[in-house]
């Protein structure tokens, strides 16, 4: 009898979630003991649940999958990291395998190959399929670094349009807090966060940023 291995997913639909449990269910050793709909209800619910294993989409509100991948990554180096996403791009692949994934999914597998994938994480800590290693070999022989980003078509959160429409609006964190009813140690917070993931460096960078890729309407 295989020895039983502890799932979670991420992923912000719900019915693709219940889908790839249900399509998982022939897999007796396979334990789903977990949901989330985005990387911060990932990284909250952790400490819970432990999974051993987590199946993660990309492109979510609130925190993305490279973000949450990080994270995780940094966290819970026990905890093996498998995108499950619909991104067939060579940048994120790179990206995230640079990041810490174990290994890199299309949402288009088979349940089989999601299946293999587990299993091989789980044996060797990383699966590289042929559509991984293609990518990888292409670019570590052409010594390219990948650094993508799913900023400019990330969905953010009412919280951070707020955020971001004040700090464009040149009031401080202390200010924004008394408008929002939040502290000002949650404005810093939310500030740091999307500075991470416009991948700007200050308040300045942020007005920029959203002026450019008119995150604001």
């Amino acid at each position: 009898m295989l020895p039983e291995i502890k799932i979670a997913i991420a992923d912000d639909h719900k019915i693709f979630r219940k889908g790839v449990i249900l399509s998982m269910r022939q897999y007796t050793n396979l334990r789903f003991v977990m949901e989330a709909e985005n990387g911060d209800d990932l990284l909250e619910k952790i400490p819970e649940f432990m999974p051993e294993i987590i199946l993660c989409d990309l492109k979510m509100p609130l925190r993305d999958g490279i973000d949450a991948t990080k994270a995780i990554t940094k966290l819970y180096p026990n905890i093996r990291v498998i995108i499950l996403t619909m991104y067939e791009d060579d940048r994120f692949v790179g990206h995230l395998m640079d990041c810490g994934a174990a290994g890199y999914l299309l949402k288009n597998a088979d349940p089989a190959e999601v299946y293999k994938a587990i299993n091989d994480v789980k044996k060797t800590g990383f699966y590289l399929s042929p559509f991984v290693n293609r990518i990888l070999i292409k670019k570590n022989y052409s010594k390219q670094k990948f650094n993508p980003s799913l900023a400019s078509e990330a969905v953010l959160s009412e919280r951070e349009k707020e955020v971001l429409m004040l700090v464009c609006m040149e009031y401080t964190a202390t200010e924004i807090a008394a408008k929002m009813f939040i502290s000002a140690r949650t404005v810093e917070a939310i500030k740091d966060r999307l500075m991470e993931r416009f991948g700007v460096k200050n308040s300045v960078g942020l007005v920029f940023y959203a002026m450019k890729n008119r995150l604001l309407d």
